[in-house]
């Protein structure tokens, strides 16, 4: 059986992590499968031993495909080993890494009615040359309040990569543990 990686990613930092996690799972001897949540039609639940969802937040918000994909299938999330793992610029705080010290992880994991056995939240990547002119101005300014970067010729990722290899062990030590019971 495999584990399930859906991502939602709207400038690739999330597809990369879950990838990553996917390689290092692979390492671990557990087979997965990523799937981009947002072109999602039918998940063959059967097939999947585990699923972790990834999911970055822009502007505050998650993609609504999130709330409307954990909607429809609590149930079978709910009634497997499971993962949730956030990415956020606000996390490239370290005080702001944790699903209970991060707002955006914390609101979601609170207000969702599906319940992973375990989270984690990541630093993303900020990519002004990549943004459309009107997100590079906004993420500027919001990186000013905040006192992240503001040079708009930079590519900076913020994601600690450490942080992503144990998290992974986590969910192949979740997804070893259930299966043997």
């Amino acid at each position: 059986m495999k584990t399930l990686i859906l991502f939602s990613s709207r400038d690739g930092q999330t597809r990369e992590i879950a990838a990553f996690i996917s390689s290092e799972l692979k390492e671990q001897g557990i087979e997965s499968e990523l799937v981009n949540l947002h072109r999602t039609e039918e998940i063959h639940w059967e097939n999947y031993s585990a699923v972790v969802i990834g999911a970055s937040i822009r502007y505050g918000h998650f993609h609504s495909s999130l709330n409307t994909f954990v909607k429809k299938h609590f149930q079978m999330l709910n009634g497997m080993p499971s993962a949730f793992f956030s990415v956020n610029l606000v996390a490239r705080k370290a005080e702001k890494r944790t699903p209970q010290t991060n707002n955006y992880t914390r609101k979601f994991l609170m207000q969702s009615p599906w319940r992973p056995d375990i989270s984690a939240v990541f630093a993303g990547a900020l990519r002004y040359p990549r943004y459309g002119w009107l997100d590079k101005m906004m993420i500027r300014l919001i990186m000013k309040m905040t006192g992240g970067e503001t040079d708009t010729s930079k590519e900076v990722v913020y994601t600690d990569w450490q942080q992503v290899t144990s998290f992974a062990g986590d969910i192949a030590r979740l997804s070893t543990e259930r299966r043997v019971k």
